[in-house]
């Protein structure tokens, strides 16, 4: 499948010529402009990325503990970080969206442009394999100085939910997309956030799946604390 001169230039930001170009149009693809969209991609990438991300904190901060890794981590994946580098990229003028989406200014905003970012570097991945998006995470965050010194963010809530479980060696919180409301290009995520080990399951809504996430995990936390666990 060709490709647009948008994607053209595009994969050369990358540094990165797809094999299989068709992988890099899907990436780029939001579920309001085709079936044929990225959250898979997404889904994928957001793998990539922790694993790739982690393996640089690793390296580069070996005298820090689990914990602090984990929240500095949490602070260069966040969707704020993600927008942040799509935009550098250029996503926002490559990015396929429905008509409505286009109207409502999907283009700029970072929820769409941070699961683009995520889907890229997922289609990377299946294009060239791990050392290939492991490279283009690195590119990316190169401009990022890291060092011990660094501030570790506020632990959002499904940090402090994960950290409160494995202090006490528990499994982590199963989560699951119940139920995806609304028009395409403005939907909300019903998210539910389960905890076999204590029998506990709660719900939170956002407006992307990681924002559903945040919430159930912020409404987990709050009943444990109502039991007096925390």
């Amino acid at each position: 499948m060709p490709v647009s001169d948008g994607l053209s230039e595009l994969q050369a930001r990358l540094q990165h010529s797809f094999s299989d170009p068709s992988l890099l149009t899907r990436a780029v693809t939001h579920r309001s402009f085709s079936a044929d969209h990225n959250e898979r991609l997404e889904f994928l990438g957001d793998s990539v990325l922790n694993l790739s991300v982690a393996h640089l904190l690793y390296e580069h901060l070996s005298s820090l503990p689990e914990g602090d890794l984990s929240r500095i981590r949490a602070n260069l994946v966040k969707q704020d970080t993600l927008h942040q580098l799509a935009v550098d990229l250029g996503l926002p003028a490559v990015v396929r969206l429905g008509e409505g989406e286009v109207r409502s200014g999907g283009h700029k905003r970072p929820s769409i442009l941070a699961d683009a970012l995520e889907a890229v570097l997922g289609a990377v991945y299946l294009d060239a394999g791990y050392p290939a998006a492991q490279a283009l995470v690195q590119r990316l965050f190169q401009a990022v100085e890291i060092n011990p010194q660094m501030q570790a963010s506020a632990k959002d809530a499904k940090t402090e939910l994960q950290e409160w479980l494995q202090g006490r060696k528990m499994k982590l919180p199963v989560y699951r997309v119940v139920a995806t409301l609304g028009v395409a290009h403005k939907q909300t995520f019903d998210v539910e956030c389960e905890i076999p080990e204590l029998q506990l399951v709660e719900r939170g809504i956002g407006g992307s799946r990681r924002a559903g996430e945040q919430a159930a995990a912020a409404a987990m936390l709050q009943t444990i604390k109502a039991q007096g666990k925390v």
